[in-house]
């Protein structure tokens, strides 16, 4: 991030060369570009003079408004540069070089588009070409089949139909074909005890340095990782976890590439309710969360284009039976520009991140979020995407709204408490709560009812330990600048292997010399990195579906005394007696 506040003083048109491994300060692109791209695959080891990057009054002294021909003086003392730095003049490419990356990318989609519309025989109207391939390879991840099996089959299919010309021969030809999909993804190493990702300055670090982890998994009768003394060459083994992150920005950028589905995303802005319906509630754009972000960010809700995304993710068990503990966490992206019967089909739905188990992540699930909070850092600033349905390019932003999990996914991602004393992530500690036996029950629910409501004065037929009627007035609900103000106290380390810390309980104070922990959480959650997300009104939902299937669960099982009852006879009993 310092390289590129740096390197954005020496812009041209936009854009500055590329440093990361592959383009070795050959190719121009964006500031966002490159900034993403030298983030997963690091920096040109050999560029350690920047040389091409800098001031931008540098570089005109270089080339000189009479074609390069500076006093040795200027360079040296006004600049700051040695001499042996510069071999030659340094010149730029022509304007139209700067657009080879988004030629490339239209170049890429015009191929799709052909082979999508290629039948792949004579007559053939339920396939083309690349629908059938994608079909194939939907198979073989289904039925995991081999490599080996999968040419097998291709040999087959092409001496059965002779007819089908011009189709992949083997699976390395047919991963060529349909890779301007765009459907990759970056593997990122991660440390096994959650502390760190190997990424940016981290990359080819070989141990964690938070915890002192080896990056390489053991095998028996090996070592994760051998090294020559004196040398940058390693041995490295397999990694001891790995993440699968889906990279965001092509993804939008795809969806514009398309006519049709770029004409949708503009539906929240052309299929407004009229006047008589706008207390319906059809769309999120519909929401008041919605129209408030619109109101602080005019400039952002200026262009219809501008993307509005739901974050969604929960921990599931891919091995069912044959593993009961293991938790995989992925995580979905919603684009909710689209009308609703479409933004919540599966289809429309972005693949972001593969978080592997085995365990669940708790507060530390931030540190997989760090390459999806750094794309959004990006959309908020703009990148240059071509939109199909209007025929030219424009600046495409992207904002996350708010996040979708269940109770227990509302304590990891925000770090607030939904458990013990202070489970209500609204009241936090005003949270109205007593221990009745070996549970805790949450009481004084009526101060939410309206002040003249029937029940606030009908005592008798609640069972509460304090009073019989209820005057009280709920708890404020405290905003994303409150939340951020006390997060920000935590000092809060990630990973499983620091040191235990002594939980704040109830009545704890400031003063005391255990670590200060905010009455708001346990972390900093890593979403208030983006700027915006502390004026969210509403930044984080409850899926009803748990609600539903749960809270259901649990009262026929205490009114009917079932096996998923959460009462016990002597629970039942201090409750009674108010104990």
């Amino acid at each position: 991030m310092q390289f590129i506040e740096f390197a954005k003083e020496d812009l041209v048109h936009g854009k500055i060369r590329r440093p990361c491994k592959n383009c070795k300060v050959e190719k121009w692109f964006p500031v966002n570009v490159v900034e993403a791209h030298t983030l997963f695959k690091g920096f040109y080891k050999s560029y350690k003079k920047r040389i091409f990057h800098g001031k931008e009054d540098m570089i005109h002294r270089v080339v000189g408004s009479d074609g390069g021909n500076t006093s040795e003086g200027s360079l040296n003392n006004e600049s700051g540069f040695d001499d042996e730095w510069i071999e030659e003049p340094v010149t730029y490419e022509s304007d139209a070089e700067y657009d080879d990356s988004t030629k490339e990318e239209e170049a890429k989609y015009k191929k799709l588009l052909e082979a999508s519309e290629e039948k792949l025989y004579e007559g053939c109207t339920n396939f083309s070409k690349l629908s059938f391939l994608l079909h194939l390879f939907h198979l073989k991840c289904m039925n995991h089949w081999s490599i080996e099996s999968f040419n097998m089959l291709l040999k087959l299919i092409l001496d059965a139909f002779p007819q089908i010309l011009d189709f992949p021969s083997s699976f390395y030809y047919s991963k060529k074909m349909i890779k301007d999909l765009g459907l990759g993804y970056e593997k990122i190493d991660a440390c096994p005890n959650n502390c760190m990702l190997y990424l940016g300055e981290f990359l080819e670090k070989d141990k964690c340095h938070v915890c002192g982890t080896s990056r390489w998994a053991k095998t028996k009768g090996k070592g994760g990782i051998t090294s020559d003394p004196g040398t940058d060459t390693h041995k490295k083994g397999v990694p001891a976890k790995v993440m699968r992150y889906f990279p965001l920005i092509p993804r939008l950028k795809r969806i514009y590439m398309s006519p049709e589905t770029a004409e949708y995303m503009r539906w929240h802005d052309t299929e407004r309710l009229g006047e008589d319906d706008k207390k319906i509630l059809r769309h999120p754009s519909d929401a008041l969360a919605w129209k408030a972000f619109d109101e602080r960010h005019r400039d952002f809700a200026f262009d219809p284009r501008s993307v509005r995304l739901g974050f969604a993710s929960d921990g599931f068990n891919p091995y069912r039976l044959m593993n009961t503990t293991y938790s995989t966490w992925p995580v979905m992206l919603i684009p909710y520009n689209l009308p609703p019967w479409l933004c919540m089909k599966p289809s429309s739905f972005i693949f972001s991140t593969l978080i592997p188990g085995k365990a669940s992540l708790g507060n530390d699930i931030d540190v997989y979020l760090q390459p999806l909070v750094h794309e959004l850092k990006l959309l908020w600033t703009g990148v240059e995407a071509f939109d199909a349905f209007e025929g030219k390019k424009f600046n495409l932003h992207a904002a996350l709204l708010w996040t979708i999990n269940d109770f227990p996914g509302y304590a990891m991602l925000p770090g607030l408490s939904t458990k013990g004393y202070s489970a209500c992530p609204i009241c936090i500690d005003s949270t109205p709560s007593d221990r009745f036996g070996n549970k805790i029950c949450y009481c004084s629910y009526r101060k939410w009812l309206p002040s003249d409501h029937p029940y606030r004065i009908q005592g008798d037929k609640f069972c509460e330990k304090y009073g019989t009627n209820e005057w009280g007035k709920a708890p404020s609900r405290p905003s994303g600048t409150d939340i951020l103000s006390e997060q920000e106290k935590v000092e809060y380390v990630y990973g499983k292997s620091k040191a235990p810390q002594k939980k704040r309980q109830r009545g704890d104070n400031d003063n005391n010399d255990v670590q200060h922990e905010s009455a708001f959480g346990t972390k900093r959650s890593i979403f208030f990195d983006l700027v915006y997300w502390e004026h969210n009104i509403l930044r984080h939902n409850l899926d009803v579906m748990h609600m539903e299937k749960n809270v259901s669960e649990n009262i026929l099982g205490t009114l009917l005394s079932m096996d998923k009852s959460r009462d016990s006879r002597d629970d039942r009993k201090a409750l009674e007696n108010g104990e």
